[in-house]
């Protein structure tokens, strides 16, 4: 037989996996051997190679599996490989030669327009100035397409209400200018008012403070999104990044050029930028399959 009992006890005493870890590995190698069998009566390490062990993450893959299950698998496989290797049973590791399926890139999650305008519309945030600054937090997330921690990290100095823009320092300290509306420059001017009246001396030179004047926290900010997400959606995931993935989806919804929503978010790459194209899209089956007569 093909396989020894030798690798398995290799993994339960000189790797030191558990019994469960080494019954998965089993369960991986027995399982490209029955397929292997199939082309070899008497499969032998020296019988495989890269073409065989191709032909078997195409049946995996034929049969629904995962790429994450057979990349996992194909782990297993290597790993039984270098063990022939060290031990001198084989010559060549033809797993080498061999990649495993992509792990498809999970579509943002986001808000629908409908949604996001219900809650910066007609929900009602409270009175004072955690009320005033919960709101224009959402809003400034939703205007401007910032990450938490560019949001966190907001001065004063950074906002330009005369020209309109504010400085983001994203990663990497890699500074971009963003712009925003009137409306918005109305909100953070009442804001900073009530910030100012209830705060006369600021512990910080921070945009964003709690009631004590200090800076917020990634997990207050968290909290502060969560808890008002809620109130218009479902979807379990209720974070800053749902904001910033539904102000780049409203925007190519409406027509905005990718290169300058890329610009906007502060991505490197305009690959980055291309999943809400998929996000779009995906949507626009949904219509499609559900309007056509023929769907």
């Amino acid at each position: 037989m093909w396989l020894t009992d030798s690798f398995l006890d290799y993994l339960r005493y000189e790797r030191g996996y558990s019994e469960e870890t080494v019954k998965s590995y089993e369960v991986d190698l027995r399982q490209f051997a029955d397929f292997g069998k199939e082309e070899f009566e008497n499969l032998l390490p020296a019988h495989v190679t890269a073409e065989l062990i191709r032909e078997w993450v195409v049946d995996l893959m034929d049969k629904g599996y995962a790429p994450t299950s057979i990349n996992r698998k194909l782990s297993s496989l290597r790993s039984f490989f270098k063990f022939l290797l060290k031990k001198g049973e084989v010559t060549l590791d033809p797993s080498q030669k061999v990649k495993g399926p992509k792990k498809k890139k999970a579509l943002p999650v986001f808000l629908k327009e409908s949604e996001m305008n219900r809650l910066l519309d007609d929900v009602d945030f409270g009175e004072g100035f955690e009320s005033c600054r919960d709101h224009l937090i959402i809003e400034v997330f939703y205007a401007t397409g910032m990450r938490l921690a560019e949001l966190i990290g907001l001065d004063d100095v950074d906002v330009d209400f005369s020209a309109l823009t504010i400085k983001v320092t994203g990663k990497r300290n890699k500074q971009r200018l963003v712009p925003f509306v009137d409306k918005l420059k109305e909100e953070m001017l009442e804001y900073v008012g009530m910030r100012d009246e209830v705060l006369p001396i600021k512990k910080s030179s921070a945009f964003f403070v709690r009631k004590s004047g200090e800076r917020l926290s990634r997990s207050i900010v968290g909290k502060i999104v969560k808890r008002n997400l809620s109130k218009v959606t479902t979807i379990k995931k209720r974070s800053p990044h749902v904001l910033r993935h539904t102000f780049a989806t409203a925007m190519l919804n409406h027509d905005a050029e990718l290169g300058a929503i890329k610009e906007l978010l502060g991505h490197e790459s305009l690959s980055t930028t291309e999943i809400y194209t998929h996000t779009t899209f995906e949507e626009l089956k949904k219509v499609y399959n559900q309007a056509h007569p023929r769907a």
